[in-house]
């Protein structure tokens, strides 16, 4: 599923094709996405001009004048600049036409993704307006995780993954994450210590600004706007590298699973 680092690193690519253009159309090939597509979304968007590119969570976010479209990647989206004349290919569903010349087009094999359009405020948004703390926000710091922590007994990987407490902390980065914090995913998240609140908070940022330098994680079906894979798979100290010898170590990675996820961490590096 394309995680923080892959929603940025979209939002990157597109930006620079993207802002001051004028929405020609939105052409809907294939309405029925994780939620139907609004039928009146594509006469409230076309005419106007993108004003700026955003991201929250794992939302894209194109501000126009009289309002924001709200775009999710879902299990396995991808936007993608192209010309307009470009031939379609399978699970090609939305074309945002501009007046440029190009298309930002969305494929998603699964339709797991979604559009919105809002007129009003895109932070009061219903999908948007009850999200936790971005990871590079002050707000999310060591006191505030120390807080949120002290009373819970879930695992801190399903915690760190949790949209209501921290948001964009998807599996793949939770999972490095713990590692470079010296963290076991299993641990009561009440048990952590101060010190240990503190190295996972920098161990989150520090893992998702390289993602994001990377271009993301490419394991199965996620690009960039520019049709390139990501190359923080080659990074990954643990996750999908059970039974291979930890890069630190050299001891044996384990795999658990958690809540339905994978979860991978070395029994050495990690307490």
């Amino acid at each position: 599923m394309p995680e923080l680092p892959e929603v940025e690193t979209t939002r990157r690519g597109i930006e620079p094709h993207a802002v001051g253009r004028r929405i020609v159309r939105l052409a809907l090939h294939e309405p029925r996405l994780r939620w139907p597509v609004a039928k009146g979304m594509p006469r409230q968007v076309a005419g106007q001009r993108i004003l700026a590119t955003a991201r929250r969570a794992k939302y894209l976010l194109f501000e126009l004048e009289s309002g924001t479209l709200l775009l999710h990647l879902g299990m396995s989206g991808s936007l993608r600049v192209l010309p307009t004349s470009t031939a379609r290919k399978m699970h090609d569903h939305v074309d945002l036409v501009l007046d440029s010349g190009q298309s930002l087009r969305f494929n998603d094999p699964r339709r797991f993704g979604s559009l919105h359009y809002t007129s009003g405020p895109a932070h009061e948004h219903p999908l948007l307006a009850s999200l936790a703390p971005e990871p590079f926000d002050r707000r999310f710091n060591a006191d505030y995780l120390w807080s949120v922590t002290r009373r819970r007994r879930v695992a801190i990987k399903q915690l760190l993954m949790n949209s209501h407490l921290v948001v964009g902390c998807g599996n793949i980065y939770a999972n490095e994450a713990l590692f470079r914090a010296r963290i076991r995913p299993q641990r009561q998240a009440r048990s952590l210590s101060r010190i240990e609140v503190a190295h996972l908070v920098r161990a989150v940022r520090t893992v998702l600004r390289a993602a994001i330098r990377l271009g993301g994680t490419t394991l199965r079906d996620y690009v960039g706007a520019d049709g390139a894979a990501g190359y923080f798979r080659q990074k990954l100290f643990v996750y999908e590298r059970a039974t291979q010898a930890c890069r630190i170590c050299r001891a044996k990675v384990r795999h658990l699973n958690q809540g339905q996820r994978s979860s991978y961490y070395c029994p050495n590096c990690q307490k």
